[in-house]
């Protein structure tokens, strides 16, 4: 007998019929003789259903409302589940993130989890009854709502399989499991038997939507043992663990795109201590994540500093930015929506030379110009225009053999 948490995401839950298949799935693991621990996210499109009523609402809703308004999305599906698995005979019992004691920070609408208690579903464990969670959300210390931000109810997952100390936590989604690239982009994409947390991580963080990237960090931290399988077929998944010897055999694991990037440039900024600081600390307080930084060097005591930021922020950040603008005195701020990163991620990146040079030539060689670059010890990631983000990917697939299946 183990004890194991599942996640369903929004397709996997998008309609009765496909509850009903979930319910298929968690009797059979319980027929196994396993404690279950079942997490669900909203149906498909239910959250941006509610995102949409509060934008017709008011132009700019407040974000502690918008947590209240889309915490209701999980409510609707764990309800439904624990229906159907009553109606089997089964004993199972619906908690929201407030009765499971998920206590987060007070940064709506991306809320950071800072404990979690877990007493009511020990307790009901104990009972023999199947906890049923709503993902995707918790409560601040004052009691109020709070939303872990877009995926967050694979982090509502791997943090109660942490806290609960469970032997494993399965991510149930549409895809079976992690590939090399995204297989609707690149069609010689392969699924991967396993992949290191470092490797998901970077994967994740870098536009590969089959994890959300602190539920990955999370489930590193605490060494909470996961899977992703399909909701929909039969399979062995992905299996995301600690770094083994044999994973360093493939330079490259991963080829990922992101197209939800935005860059922002300061033209003409005065060269002198203290700028960087000066520009990026209203950033940095307003909640928002800098990705990429690039200074060029100074000429005649000015310099242009570019950076870039998730698209959706990108409301939020024009104007901090040209405020600060305005008081250092720079010439200009320019905004650069049409780009996308592309990356290529793998552990063996640490112990092989010449990736980035190989990397470069293969988009060169197809006319695809470089615009920003970053590095880590294991990815490298370029913003190159959004046209041509997926030729790069399947450029990059190919030149680091990955359309080739591994002896």
């Amino acid at each position: 007998m183990a004890l194991i948490v599942q996640k369903y995401g929004g397709t996997s839950v998008g309609s009765v019929e496909r509850i009903h298949r979930v319910a298929d799935r968690v009797a059979e693991a319980r027929r196994q003789g396993h404690d279950l621990v079942v997490v669900l996210s909203a149906m498909r499109g239910e959250t941006d259903r509610l995102l949409q009523l509060a934008h017709e609402v008011t132009p700019a809703p407040d974000d502690r409302e918008l947590d209240m308004l889309l915490s209701t999305g999980e409510r609707v599906t764990i309800a439904l589940l624990a229906m159907d698995l009553r109606g089997r005979g089964i004993n199972a019992r619906s908690f929201t993130g407030r009765q499971v004691g998920i206590i987060t920070d007070s940064s709506h609408t991306k809320a950071r989890i800072a404990r979690v208690t877990a007493e009511r579903i020990r307790e009901a464990l104990a009972e023999g009854v199947i906890p049923i969670v709503a993902g995707f959300q918790g409560i601040n210390e004052r009691s109020d709502v709070t939303t872990l931000g877009r995926g967050g109810s694979d982090l509502t997952a791997v943090a109660l399989a942490a806290a609960l100390k469970a032997d494993e936590c399965v991510i149930f989604t549409d895809v079976d499991g992690v590939y090399t690239a995204d297989p609707n982009i690149v069609p010689t994409a392969r699924r991967l038997e396993k992949v290191s947390y470092e490797e998901m991580l970077e994967l994740a963080s870098l536009g590969t939507k089959v994890l959300q990237s602190r539920s990955v960090e999370f489930a590193a931290r605490f060494g909470v043992p996961l899977v992703v399988k399909s909701s929909f077929k039969e399979g062995q998944g992905t299996r995301v663990t600690t770094e083994d010897s044999d994973m360093e055999r493939m330079t490259v694991s991963g080829v990922t795109g992101d197209q939800n990037q935005a860059k922002i440039t300061i033209v003409g900024v005065p060269d002198r201590p203290g700028i960087a600081a000066r520009i990026f600390g209203p950033v940095a307080e307003a909640n928002i994540v800098v990705d990429m930084i690039i200074q060029n060097v100074s000429q005649a005591s000015l310099t242009d500093i570019s950076f870039t930021v998730p698209r959706v922020d990108l409301g939020k950040t024009v104007p901090l930015v040209q405020q600060v603008a305005k008081e250092i005195d720079a010439k200009s701020v320019e905004v650069r929506e049409e780009i996308a990163k592309v990356s290529i991620v793998g552990v063996g990146m640490r112990s092989h030379s010449g990736v980035a040079a190989r990397m470069f030539e293969a988009l060169s060689r197809e006319g695809i110009n470089i615009m920003m670059i970053s590095t880590s010890e294991i990815k490298i990631s370029c913003i190159v225009d959004k046209k041509y983000l997926e030729l790069a990917m399947r450029t990059l697939h190919a030149a680091f053999g990955l359309d080739e299946t591994p002896s």
